[in-house]
């Protein structure tokens, strides 16, 4: 047991995080993990590797990712934002160097091979991205004359256009949805947020007419006689198949024929197995963590930790829902992972990162002046 009485640095960490926050989040990993034992052994077999290769790969990824949300979630307000000023500078000269050493895939030149290891350098641009708009944002509201809002547009326009060179218009869709999320919180006015997202309306159409993978992603959605949409055909499939209560583990046969089964699909894998009670189950501990992180939000009165927690819960709650969409054909595919759940190591350490941020932004930190204060009563007091 930890004492309240006995002031150490775990002990104030351990009485002033939420814990039912990181309680889900350990639930979301447990999930993946078995997820991954459903999803992962066909797509290994075809690639001619070890049965369990991407569940010990998604293991060992899982060990730097929890160590990284832990030791996150002690940080100050003021090495947050320095800790991600400094993750943002170098995940952005990555981005700027992956149109150029990045290998091709799909159309996109969106990895890099560092020390033998692929890393999406997108993935790290996210959390950091937000805490520092959240703190320009922040800013404009206590010191009106400081040009914060013009440098958040500034940050916006660097970030969409490494992004675009890559190409990668997922990433850019939530990054500016985010943004505009933001944007409206810090008192701006509608008529702003709407032109806003009618220039992202503009860039969506030139996307359209002048890279071809997006426009027949687009065109597939909107008309599937018009390509192959074997994928998300076989994927909505999943869904009748499992029914409520699923196939059984192991049962599955989705996993057998699609070919990103254990990243972009894995929550049609989770469908047919275990049914849609267990998606529920996930949507649920989805639903809360981006819920209770918005009523921290709502309740704290400093705007930076308002703006930035509310931040990271809509960047976690977008790109779930992204994913959870294109399983059941709700939007184009997008290539984006379930958090904690897909296969993918910068998707999990980037999100461990965005979500040890926001467990120290919920702390319950006024509680911990409290207690130290009276401790330091009783510590002085006579015996």
């Amino acid at each position: 047991m930890v004492s309240r009485k006995v002031r150490t640095p775990f002990g104030d960490w351990w009485w002033t995080v939420d814990k039912p926050i990181m309680a889900a989040l350990f639930g979301l990993m447990l999930g993946g993990i078995i997820l991954s034992l459903a999803a992962s052994p066909p797509v290994a077999a075809r690639l001619n590797l070890d049965a369990f290769h991407f569940v010990h790969r998604h293991i060992l990824f899982l060990a730097p990712a929890l160590a990284v949300l832990l030791v996150t979630s002690f940080l100050s307000t003021r090495y947050l934002r320095r800790v991600a000023l400094v993750v943002f500078l170098v995940s952005l000269v990555l981005c700027a160097l992956t149109p150029i050493f990045g290998a091709e895939i799909k159309g996109a030149r969106r990895w890099l091979v560092i020390l033998g290891v692929n890393v999406q350098p997108s993935e790290f641009v996210k959390p950091a991205f937000v805490i520092l708009i959240a703190w320009l944002f922040a800013e404009s509201t206590r010191r009106p004359e400081m040009p914060a809002n013009t440098a958040a547009l500034a940050l916006l326009v660097v970030v969409v256009a490494m992004l675009v060179l890559q190409p990668d218009f997922g990433q850019t869709m939530l990054i500016a949805a985010v943004w505009g999320a933001l944007f409206f919180m810090a008192g701006m006015r509608v008529i702003w947020v709407a032109g806003l997202a009618g220039i992202a309306g503009v860039g969506l159409v030139g996307a359209y007419f002048t890279v071809p993978h997006v426009a027949r992603r687009i065109q597939r959605f909107l008309d599937p006689a018009s390509g192959d949409t074997f994928n998300i055909d076989i994927a909505l499939e999943s869904f009748s198949r499992g029914g409520w209560f699923g196939r059984g583990p192991g049962e599955g046969t989705v996993k057998r024929i699609l070919p990103e089964s254990h990243t972009d699909f894995v929550f049609a894998v989770a469908a047919e197995e275990f049914g849609i009670v267990l998606c529920l189950m996930l949507l649920a501990l989805f639903a809360f963590i981006v819920i209770r992180s918005l009523m921290h939000a709502m309740r704290n009165e400093d705007p930076f930790i308002r703006f930035a927690t509310a931040g990271l819960a809509i960047l976690f709650g977008i790109q779930s829902s992204i994913n959870m969409a294109v399983n059941l054909h709700l939007m184009p595919a997008k290539g984006m992972t379930l958090p904690f759940v897909s296969y993918g190591g910068s998707s999990m350490l980037s999100l461990a990162y965005g979500m040890g941020m926001l467990l120290a932004l919920t702390r319950d930190r006024p509680q911990a002046e409290l207690l130290a204060r009276r401790d330091y009563a009783i510590a002085g007091s006579p015996a």
